[in-house]
């Protein structure tokens, strides 16, 4: 009996120290997940960027922009978990809502964009894009 008690004993000491260690684990995912969209943001607005400045060809204009918006969207489902850490400030959770109204608000100009530009040219679907609000008040600065 004592034995059995001894290794129930162990069996729940483990298991209360790996659960932690994989709730770790597991954040790390989301952190990483979180951050490569927001990478991907980050290259789309540079690639439009180039392309606005005539620094590489338009060709693909409207599909950036496109790809932008998807992106936008998806970042809303990336900070879901309320998982706090990375460069983001727990304000993103504390103030979800208005957060979650500026990735609408670029998802709407990206798509609008990409829409004028299929149908008129890179010129028309020109979108005026800044992180800058966002960055500011939700993002830790980067040193």
């Amino acid at each position: 009996m004592n034995r059995l008690l001894g290794t129930l004993t162990g069996i729940a000491l483990m298991a209360g120290l790996a659960a932690p260690m994989a709730a770790r684990a597991e954040d790390k995912d989301v952190i990483d997940y979180r951050q490569n969209v927001m990478k991907t943001l980050g290259s789309q607005v540079a690639i439009l960027g180039a392309m606005a400045q005539k620094k590489i060809p338009n060709d693909n204009f409207a599909a950036h922009l496109q790809i932008l918006a998807e992106t936008a969207a998806s970042a809303k489902a990336a900070f879901t978990p309320k998982v706090v850490g990375g460069k983001s400030k727990a304000t993103i959770w504390d103030n979800s809502a208005d957060f979650n109204k500026k990735l609408d608000e670029l998802v709407q100009v990206a798509t609008a964009g990409a829409t004028a530009a299929k149908a008129q040219g890179a010129a028309a679907g020109m979108p005026r894009l800044t992180c800058k609000g966002c960055h500011d008040v939700y993002r830790e600065e980067t040193k």
